[in-house]
């Protein structure tokens, strides 16, 4: 799968919803309700990270939910890639990308929305034909201001901000005709999976859904 083709599906992906929810799971038991809500809520497009142990079982058990796209989060090398697309992710997210992570997707046909945080470092994914990028971290790394600004010398690349972003924030950069969406971790609040309060988690995701 080229870089320009990994972006057509990334782009498909992020358009599905004005939110990603970024997910960290400690609980594989979590991961099937926690899904069935979000996507309940409107949210179908789910990315776990893979910062926990249970995280590839959890991308298994999610991806048995109807209406759900679910994809892998912090690919890091491309032992995760593999591990990502063996478990059943539909895309994969960097929070930075190397030339190893980017053959790796090519490689296992898995899109990827790479990170970039410069402007050097989003000319230089764009120019391998990465036109669908992640912002990380958003809001450290100038937040929508910065998006805004980019977006005029470099109009191709369409991006999925995420780190730090609220629901209060989210408009701003959704606002930006360089925004396909944005992630967010807001919509899964722990205490509410703690609690098993799956009815909470719908709630927000469609709170979520109606920013666009």
């Amino acid at each position: 799968m080229t870089p320009a083709e990994q972006s057509l599906k990334a782009a498909e992906i992020c358009r599905l919803a004005p939110v990603v929810p970024v997910l960290v799971l400690d609980d594989l038991a979590h991961a099937k309700p926690l899904a069935q809500a979000l996507v309940a809520g409107g949210l179908p497009a789910l990315e776990v990270t893979l910062r926990t142990a249970c995280a590839l079982d959890a991308i298994r058990a999610m991806s048995e939910v109807p209406g759900g796209v679910v994809g892998a989060g912090t690919l890091l090398t491309p032992t995760d890639v593999k591990a990502a697309k063996a478990a059943g992710a539909k895309f994969g997210v960097s929070p930075g990308a190397t030339q190893r992570l980017l053959d790796a997707c090519a490689e296992y046909d898995l899109p990827l929305l790479p990170g970039a945080a410069t402007a050097s470092e989003v000319m230089a994914l764009l120019e391998m034909g990465y036109t669908v990028q992640k912002f990380f971290p958003a809001e450290q790394a100038g937040g929508a201001a910065y998006l805004k600004s980019i977006g005029s010398p470099i109009p191709q690349v369409k991006f999925c901000p995420t780190g730090g972003i609220s629901l209060k924030i989210a408009p701003d950069y959704l606002a930006l005709k360089n925004i396909l969406c944005v992630g967010g971790s807001w919509v899964a609040p722990k205490d509410a999976m703690l609690r098993g309060d799956w009815a909470a988690i719908t709630t927000l995701a469609a709170e979520a859904c109606a920013l666009r």
